[in-house]
Formats: structure tokens, C-alpha cells, sequence
């Protein structure tokens, strides 16, 4: 049996470790993807973290990882649609295809959904095994580092994406790497202002590269508020909540506009007491995200890269993937944007 070197979830503890593997074998409709680059995930990180969601989500011992760009080496005999060498990446999302959302195009909320590197073995490893229906074929202009971050650039593409924008001010609470990818969507969508928050000056950096308007750090006394009265606005149009935390999502509240719209990706704790009163009388919708609607969600992604849309300054690391403990310390450091690690 072949052995390929992977980054495995052994113990239910902190903790990864580099370990050989068998290589997967394709089924009759999977595509064996040969990994050129992988991201580290916050979802890597609360696993490797082992923190309450990893105990009660993860089976050990499991590969983990989910952002990778990479080649097909080999793929079962039921798919036509690809060749060896193709160069691609894939929806980490496994859709079961018959419940009733998928049956009505709703895959990315399927009732059945399977994660990749997290529920079944990842793409942390030189060989993910990938059903061809999930398979993304990569555009010759898209980099190889931004295919390998496709995933959570869908997360954000989906957050900033479910309102209009044109000619809206936009509110973003989280600047971490989505906020800041969902900055730069914003402004290429035509969002008038869009203004940052986040408790990091160095992600507030990273989300003015991306194109925002003004940014705030609330641990130094700077308020949503006074960025409302600087730039001459009755309050904002669409907020894109990416923070968790409820002081943020507080304040954006206090700071909609009426009748505006809400997109809720940051996990809120779950006896948080949401102002519900203030959101019916602003006349205020809200829309909790998941995923990336599959496949809305990568043609419009594969159009704004083709586009111009710029997503370099949220990549702040590159590491061999022998590196990967360094990785994952910067990660948990959070002075960093986004994390690649080489498998070349």
C-alpha cells in the first residue's frame, strides 16, 4: 500500500502531528487530488486548539484541512468531466444530493452535509480523495496561493453577497481574514463606505489594503458611532457580522439604518441576549450564512478574480508544509492574515 505524509488529528488532544498515511483510493466517482498548497483554517486551528465544538465534532485519528488547490492524479472510472493534471480545488461541503433542499438547489444547507476534514478524512495530506461532483476546475488566472484560499473567500463572497451593495454603506465587525476579504468584495460591489472594525490593529491594517473607507478599534475608545457622524451617514445599509462578539454586534445594531439588512457569519455564544425589539423597530433583516451556496457562490468568485479583485494582502505567510508547527503558532498568535504551506 502507497504512504503519503499528512497532517493528522491523532489524539483527543492539543495538538498535530505529521504521520504517513495509506493514499486514498478513488471510488468510482472520486477524484484523487494531488495537494500543491494548503491554508490553515480557523476551523484547523479550534481543532488543533482541541476546544468544546473539536470534542464534541472530531473523531480521532483523522486528517484535517479543507483549503488546497492541487492536480488531479487519478480519478474513478465514472468521471468524464476531468483528466489527469487538471489543476483544481474543491467545495469542502459533501451534499448527499436526494434531501429536500438539495433536490431544490439549496446544497449548501443540505440536510445530510458531510465536511471534509472534518467529518471525513481532509486535504492536510500529498492526496485528498474528492467526489468529482465537488471538483472545481481553476482558471489559468487565478494564483495558486488565492486557489488555495477559494474556501473562505466563498464564506465571505456569500456574507457581503446576500444584500445588494451598490451605492450602500457597509458596516463590517471582524476584520480577520473573511472581514477583510468581504472589504474588498464590498468595494468592488459598489458599496459607497465601508468601514472596519476589529480589535487588532494589524488585521485593521490588512482590511484598509482591501479597500476600507475607515476603520475602528473599539479596545481604544473608537466607536461606530462617531464613524457614522465623520462620514456624513444616517447609518449603515448592510452589516456583515463576522466578529462572534456581542459588543459588536450590539453596536451595529445601534448604528443600522431602518430597513437594512444583516449577514451573520461570527458565531454569537448561545445565551447572548440579542435586542430584539431594536431589530423589529429598525425593520431590520437578518440572515445567518453557511458555507457558500453551491455553485452561485464560485462563479461569482471566479469572476471577481478574473475581474481584478486583489486578495494579496490577507496572505501574510508562506511555509513548507515541514513548517506546519510554525504555522500554526502564528495562527494562534492572530497577528497574521492568512497562512499557505507549500507542499513542493
Amino acid at each position: 500500500m502507497k504512504k503519503m505524509k499528512a497532517l493528522v488529528k491523532a489524539l483527543p488532544e492539543r495538538g498535530i502531528w505529521m504521520q504517513e498515511m495509506p493514499v486514498p483510493e478513488p471510488g468510482l466517482n472520486d477524484v484523487i487530488v494531488k495537494v500543491k498548497k494548503s491554508a490553515i483554517c480557523g476551523t484547523d486551528l479550534h481543532i488543533y486548539k482541541w476546544d468544546e465544538w473539536s470534542k464534541k465534532t472530531i473523531k480521532t485519528p483523522m486528517i484535517i484541512g479543507h483549503e488546497y488547490m492541487g492536480y488531479v492524479e487519478n480519478m474513478g472510472a465514472g468521471v468524464t468531466n476531468l483528466k489527469e493534471g487538471d489543476r483544481v480545488t474543491g467545495e469542502g461541503h459533501l451534499a448527499c444530493g436526494h434531501c429536500r433542499n438539495c433536490r431544490r438547489g439549496k446544497e449548501h444547507v443540505c440536510e445530510n452535509s458531510v465536511g471534509i476534514g472534518v467529518h471525513i478524512d481532509g486535504s492536510f495530506a500529498e492526496y485528498v480523495k474528492i467526489p468529482a461532483s465537488n471538483i472545481v476546475l481553476l482558471d489559468h488566472r487565478i494564483p495558486d496561493d488565492w486557489a488555495a484560499i477559494m474556501d473562505p473567500f466563498g464564506n465571505a463572497t456569500h456574507t457581503a453577497l446576500s444584500f445588494p451593495l451598490l451605492g450602500e454603506d457597509v458596516l463590517v465587525t471582524g476584520a480577520g481574514l473573511i472581514g477583510s476579504m468581504a472589504v474588498a468584495i464590498a468595494k468592488y460591489a459598489g458599496a459607497r463606505f465601508i468601514v472596519a472594525s476589529d480589535l487588532s490593529d494589524f488585521r485593521l491594517e490588512i482590511a484598509k489594503k482591501m479597500g476600507a473607507t475607515l476603520t475602528l478599534n473599539p479596545s481604544k475608545g473608537e466607536k461606530i458611532a462617531d464613524a457614522v457622524r465623520k462620514l456624513g451617514m444616517r447609518g449603515f445599509d448592510v452589516g456583515l457580522e463576522m466578529s462572534g462578539s456581542p459588543k459588536a454586534f450590539i453596536e451595529m445594531i445601534d448604528n443600522m439604518y431602518n430597513g437594512s439588512s444583516i449577514s451573520l457569519l461570527g458565531l454569537l455564544p448561545s445565551n447572548f441576549e440579542i435586542p430584539w425589539n431594536e431589530i423589529i423597530f429598525k425593520a431590520i433583516t437578518l440572515k445567518g450564512i453557511y458555507g457558500r451556496e453551491m455553485w452561485e457562490t464560485w462563479y461569482k468568485m471566479e469572476q471577481m478574480i478574473i475581474g481584478g479583485i486583489n486578495l494579496d494582502p490577507v496572505i501574510t505567510h508562506r511555509l513548507h508544509i515541514d513548517e506546519f508547527q510554525k504555522g500554526f503558532d502564528i495562527m494562534e498568535e492572530g497577528n497574521c492574515g492568512k497562512v499557505i504551506l507549500n507542499w513542493d
